[in-house]
């Protein structure tokens, strides 16, 4: 019985582990283009902006190493928009 169990389990973790795998996201930066007047001006950021930077998230440190990408979100309106979104800043 236990090891039936233990069976289970070990099958449980590795579907939610593969499902967890194939939600990845993929680092596309135009994804973020709903920020851009709220990073070029001081309008607060949409809804929309909001769920695409959390979605996002974890692209940043890539979008920071990129110098084309850089100089638009490494900038204190860009810090802004992801601190009102509930995203802080990544520290790369």
């Amino acid at each position: 019985m236990k090891a039936s169990y233990l069976a289970i389990c070990t099958l449980l973790v590795l579907i939610v582990a593969e499902a967890e795998v194939t939600m990845a996201v993929t680092c596309t930066p135009t994804e973020l283009s709903s920020c851009v007047s709220a990073i070029t001006s001081s309008s607060p950021p949409s809804k929309q902006c909001c769920t695409k930077i959390k979605e996002q998230k974890p692209c940043l440190c890539q979008y920071l190493r990129n110098q084309n990408l850089k100089k638009f979100i490494n900038t204190p309106n860009a810090r802004k928009v992801a601190t009102t979104c509930g995203t802080p800043f990544p520290k790369c």
